[in-house]
């Protein structure tokens, strides 16, 4: 061997390959307040079908560090090997048509565990890229349907967020309502047509600063957090202390919150499994509708989402009978934004909502 091989040679061995580092998330159950935000969140995971937060609040609020937060903390899931719309090898109503045939002609399928995916929607995106495009001259010169997924592939079974969603063009926000709603996302170009799952947890926010949805979008979300800064000085400073200490070290203050973390998402997975056997007392659900009816509410959405996230509590709270008090913390943010704006109405849409629910349940008026 010659010297320039055998040189050649060390330097080739003494090279270790690159350990890829895996970016530390911010732990959820370190966020000090903003309870609201965070109790909608969680009831959006446990039962999907809610449709989704929408978060209005003040600019540095924490809003994009609890939904990653969020999605960091969600247990993996089973997923079908290079599948591009992470089919559930379980559920035929999350699996792509490909791996459906797969299934039908009782090919084997390969199984991997995944962490749920956060998908960030860029404000400039275009249609095509949130939606997918299929190739018009692939498919007619070959007689293939030749697709390729976008973002909402990507979101299938995960969480989709939309920083600054009332920015957003109106037709896109209709676009991930509409494929947030049914589960699917649907495809057309020049009579070829495609499907696939898209079955998120939509999660929007914004600064109403910078201008509100339109009524018609805004009620489509299933709720509505809204977020303020904390004014209190020593809440303050544990939330800068708390950031500094994660900066400065973060994996050891990953460690000191590991055990938080597990036991939340143990009580996350519980409440999945509990949410298909939790009931709500007909008298209950009589007394929700009256007080959408009472506060002029258009639509059936405000009743069938206060249902829903009252029951999504209950399997949280370990329990399988929905109370009134578990229907008193999700009321306020199921109505708030599907109540008709009176701008000579000084009262806070929030406050409206509470007033009345607490006159249709009989109880007592707390002095703010």
């Amino acid at each position: 061997m010659s010297p320039t091989a055998q040189a050649n040679n060390t330097i080739n061995t003494s090279v270790k390959p690159a350990v890829p580092r895996i970016r530390a998330v911010f732990p959820f159950t370190a966020i000090v307040g903003q309870e609201e935000m965070k109790l909608a969140l969680l009831l959006n995971v446990i039962d999907p079908k809610i449709g989704g937060v929408m978060i209005m609040g003040d600019r540095g609020t924490g809003k994009s560090t609890t939904i990653r937060a969020l999605a960091d903390l969600l247990p993996e899931i089973d997923i079908v090997l290079d599948d591009p719309f992470n089919s559930d090898p379980q559920d035929p109503d999350l699996m792509s048509d490909a791996v459906q045939d797969r299934l039908a002609q009782q090919q084997e399928i390969a199984i991997v565990k995944r962490k749920v995916q956060m998908v960030d929607l860029p404000l400039g995106a275009t249609e095509d890229r949130v939606c997918g495009t299929i190739d018009i001259e692939k498919a007619l010169s070959e007689g293939v349907k030749a697709f390729e997924p976008g973002l909402l592939a990507k979101a299938n079974r995960g969480i989709l967020y939309v920083d600054e969603v009332n920015l957003l063009d109106d037709h896109l926000v209709d676009v991930l309502l509409d494929s947030a709603a049914s589960g699917w996302n649907t495809v057309e170009r020049e009579g070829i047509s495609i499907r696939h799952p898209a079955r998120f947890v939509l999660v929007g926010s914004g600064n109403p600063e910078e201008g509100e949805l339109r009524p018609q979008l805004l009620d489509r979300f299933g709720m509505h957090a809204e977020i303020r800064t904390v004014k209190d000085p020593s809440l303050r400073v544990q939330i800068v202390e708390q950031r500094s200490a994660f900066d400065q070290n973060s994996q050891e203050f990953l460690l000191n919150y590991q055990t938080q973390q597990e036991k939340l998402q143990d009580k996350l997975v519980g409440a999945q499994q509990k949410l298909k056997s939790v009931e709500v007392d007909y008298d209950l659900r009589v007394k929700i509708s009256q007080v959408c009816s009472e506060l002029d509410v258009d639509g059936l959405r405000g009743d069938i989402v206060t249902n829903r996230a009252a029951k999504a509590l209950a399997a949280f709270e370990g329990n399988t009978e929905v109370t009134v008090e578990d229907i008193g913390r999700v009321i306020t943010m199921c109505l708030r934004h599907r109540l008709r704006k009176d701008p000579l109405e000084s009262i806070d849409s929030g406050d409206k909502v509470k007033k009345v629910f607490n006159r249709v349940f009989g109880l007592a008026e707390v002095e703010g």
